[in-house]
C-alpha cells in the first residue's frame, strides 16, 4: 500500500499555457496530500515568476487518476517594465494518466499590492507535465 501511495504526488515538470502566457512548471511533494508548484514564464506583458503552496485531493468517484488541488502564493514580475509583486490563489482539476504525464486546468488570479494595487489573471490555463 506505502509504494501506491508514494507514486501518488510525484515530482512533475512541463509547460502551463494561457492565453497569453507560458510558464516552465515545477511541482515538488511536501507529503502526501501538499506540494509546491514553482513557475517561470513569459508573457505577452513580460517575465514572472510564481510559487504556490497547494493542497491536493483524490477524486476517484470522478474517474481514476483525477484529482483537485487549490493554493497559494507569492508572484513577481517585470510587466512593461515595472516591478510588481502579490499574492496569488490557485484552484484547478488535473488528471495523472497510468504513464508519467498528467494534464491539468486551472485558474489563478493574483492581487498584486507593488508598485500599486491591482487585481489580475491569467484566465484558465492548461498544463501538460512529465512525472517522474
Amino acid at each position: 500500500m506505502s509504494s501506491i501511495c508514494a507514486q501518488e504526488n510525484q515530482k512533475a515538470l512541463g509547460l502551463r499555457v494561457g492565453l497569453y502566457s507560458v510558464e516552465l512548471s515545477y511541482q515538488h511533494p511536501l507529503a502526501k496530500a501538499n506540494r509546491l508548484e514553482a513557475d517561470l514564464g513569459l508573457s505577452t506583458y513580460g517575465v514572472s515568476a510564481s510559487g504556490i503552496y497547494q493542497w491536493v485531493w483524490n477524486i476517484p468517484s470522478v474517474a481514476d487518476g483525477m484529482k483537485l488541488y487549490a493554493g497559494g502564493g507569492l508572484g513577481l514580475g517585470i510587466y512593461s517594465s515595472v516591478f510588481a509583486a502579490g499574492i496569488l490563489g490557485q484552484a484547478g482539476l488535473e488528471y495523472n494518466f497510468k504513464f508519467p504525464l498528467k494534464l491539468s486546468l486551472d485558474y489563478r488570479p493574483g492581487l498584486y499590492v507593488i508598485p500599486a494595487v491591482v487585481v489580475a489573471s491569467d484566465g484558465i490555463c492548461l498544463a501538460a507535465r512529465y512525472r517522474f
